[in-house]
């Protein structure tokens, strides 16, 4: 039975469509903001998620982000926008389908059992453990020592991308684009200062990182 994590602030709206899915063989949870979806998700075996967009914490946009920052898993937005901009801006942040309110039930499960054929095995736990420090990508916090490392945004995004490519070469221009946008994305001495930053924080000898690679010319790896 999949457990579908229904993030939806209108609780009427939330209600209806958890009895409904109880109805028809699935599991649901519901919670009414973007922090408490990002944390369900994070600790509960979710299969799906049905997302609204229009949530009083934050953009629901920024929910796809944070899940996909550590899991593959489906992303169903339900929403009253219906403009070509919020469907571009949330598929591309990965979401994997997009339906408008109103909506009918019939084309819900059909969608939800679409995301099903589709997804692959359950993702584990979202944390990467080195022998330094932990990676806690739902969190998204470090810990070292037993105590968090304070991370800038920038620092975080930087690394975020390096770990969810563990073992892979990430060039200098794709962590540019996704971190910093197009126009950066030739602006390498900015990648080198933030690079150097987190082997402050991060390795235990900086001067011959353990974790942080870098690839000359190319790009950098992020090594467990």
């Amino acid at each position: 039975m999949s457990l579908v994590l229904i993030v939806e602030d209108e609780a009427q709206i939330a209600r209806a469509m958890q009895i409904n899915l109880h109805a028809h063989g699935y599991k649901a949870l519901t919670v009414s903001n973007g922090a408490d979806a990002l944390k369900a998700a994070a600790h509960q075996p979710v299969d799906i998620v049905v997302l609204d967009l229009g949530l009083p914490d934050m953009d629901g946009v920024d929910v796809i982000r944070g899940i996909r920052g550590w899991s593959g898993m489906p992303i169903i937005v339900l929403s009253a926008r219906h403009g070509s901009e919020d469907k571009v801006a949330a598929l591309d942040a990965g979401a994997d389908d997009y339906v408008t309110k109103p909506f009918g039930l019939d084309e819900l499960l059909a969608r939800l059992r679409a995301a099903s054929r589709r997804a692959g095995p359950r993702d584990e736990a979202p944390t990467l453990e080195t022998a330094d420090f932990v990676v806690d990508l739902a969190g998204k916090k470090i810990v070292k020592d037993g105590g968090e490392v304070r991370l800038t945004p920038t620092e975080w995004n930087i690394l975020e991308l390096l770990v969810r490519n563990a073992g892979k070469l990430v060039s200098q221009q794709q962590i540019l684009t996704q971190v910093w946008g197009q126009a950066y994305a030739k602006e390498t001495q900015y990648l080198r200062v933030y690079i150097a930053q987190l082997r402050r924080k991060l390795e235990c000898d900086p001067s011959t990182p353990r974790h942080l690679h870098t690839e000359a010319g190319m790009g950098y790896r992020f090594d467990p």
